[in-house]
C-alpha cells in the first residue's frame, strides 16, 4: 500500500512588472470665440505705471507689431471671430484690449483707467463699442475691465489691490445682474487678475481654470480652493513670464512660448496649449489675454 503525500507550493509572483495606470486626461471641447483686438503700431514704453516697464529699454514697435500679428493670425486659424478696433496715437497702451471693458449679454461695461496715461483709452473703447450695436454703460467707479473681471461659468471673478477699485466689483453685479466675486491681489507684477488667473474652461458647470497661489491674499486663496478645488497650480517662473495672461476656448489654450511648465500641466489637463512669443508686448506689461477682449453677445 502506498501513501500519497500531498504538498503545497507557494506561487511565484510574475516577474513582469504591472505599469501603473494615470487616469485619463478628459476630453476638452473648444468654443468658438469672437474677440476684439487693437494693432499695437504705436507701441513704445514712454512712461513706468507696472513693474515691468521700463522706459529706458529700447522698444521696437515693428517686432510688437509682428507679435501681436501671429496671435491675431492663431485666432484666425482656430476659427475665432476676430474683430479690431483702430489704434489712436499716443496711446501706446490701447493695444491690451483686455483692459478697455467688460461685454457679457451684449452689454459693456466700461473702463474708467487709475492712471492718467491710459484714461483715454475708456472712451475710445465705449465709442467701439456703441458703434458695434453693444449696450454701453459708463463707469462711475475705477476698473480696467477684463483685466481684473473674469467670467467663469455664471459668475464673475473680480480683482482688486492694485488697479480696480472694490467699489466697482458692485457696480459691475448691479449691471450684470451676476454675482461677483472679490479677489484681492497681493504681488505688484500680477497687478491685474489676469496676469494671476487663467479661464481655461468657463463653460457653467465646466468650471476650469490656473492660478499663481503667491499673487492672492489668504481670504482670495480660501476662495479659490473652495470653489476650484482641481485648479491648475502654476509656478513662480511660469507666472514671471505671464504664462497665466493666456486665452482658452476650452480645448486651445494660446500661452507665453516660454512657460514651459505651465504647457506640460495643459497637456496632462487634456488641453492643446500654443506658445506663442510675445516678448515684446511683455515690456509693456501685457501678454496673450492682455491683448485679447472677449466680446459675448
Amino acid at each position: 500500500m502506498s501513501t500519497v503525500i500531498e504538498t503545497q507550493t507557494t506561487p511565484v509572483a510574475d516577474p513582469t512588472p504591472v505599469a501603473e495606470t494615470t487616469p485619463a486626461a478628459p476630453e476638452r471641447t473648444a468654443t468658438r470665440k469672437s474677440v476684439l483686438m487693437c494693432r499695437p503700431e504705436h507701441f513704445t514704453v514712454v512712461y513706468q505705471i507696472n513693474p515691468w516697464m521700463d522706459p529706458a529699454k529700447p522698444t521696437d514697435t515693428a517686432l510688437a507689431v509682428s507679435q501681436w500679428q501671429a496671435l491675431h493670425d492663431t485666432y484666425v486659424g482656430l476659427g475665432f471671430d476676430v474683430h479690431l478696433i483702430d489704434p489712436v496715437e499716443g496711446l501706446p497702451d490701447m493695444v491690451y484690449a483686455a483692459n478697455g471693458g467688460t461685454v457679457i449679454d451684449g452689454i459693456a461695461y466700461g473702463a474708467r483707467f487709475t492712471h492718467e496715461q491710459r484714461q483715454p483709452e475708456g472712451p475710445a473703447y465705449m465709442d467701439w463699442f456703441r458703434a458695434n450695436g453693444y449696450d454701453v454703460r459708463e463707469p462711475v467707479e475705477v476698473n480696467e475691465g477684463e483685466g481684473d473681471f473674469l467670467l467663469v461659468g455664471d459668475v464673475i471673478l473680480a480683482g482688486t489691490g492694485f488697479r480696480s477699485d472694490a467699489a466697482s466689483h458692485s457696480e459691475l453685479a448691479r449691471i450684470m445682474g451676476r454675482e461677483v466675486v472679490t479677489l484681492t491681489l497681493v504681488n505688484p507684477s500680477f497687478y491685474h487678475l489676469d496676469t494671476a488667473i487663467a479661464v481655461l474652461d468657463a463653460r457653467p458647470g465646466q468650471e476650469h481654470l490656473a492660478y499663481l497661489p503667491s499673487a492672492f491674499d489668504e481670504a482670495s486663496l480660501d476662495v479659490l480652493r473652495e470653489r476650484f478645488p482641481d485648479a491648475i497650480l502654476v509656478s513662480e517662473e511660469d507666472a514671471a513670464v505671464l504664462g497665466l495672461n493666456s486665452f482658452s476656448d476650452g480645448r486651445n489654450v494660446v500661452i507665453a512660448a516660454r512657460a514651459a511648465g505651465f504647457e506640460r500641466q495643459l497637456r496632462e489637463a487634456g488641453y492643446h496649449p500654443i506658445g506663442l512669443d510675445l516678448s515684446e508686448l511683455l515690456l509693456g506689461g501685457g501678454g496673450v489675454k492682455c491683448c485679447t477682449l472677449e466680446l459675448r453677445r
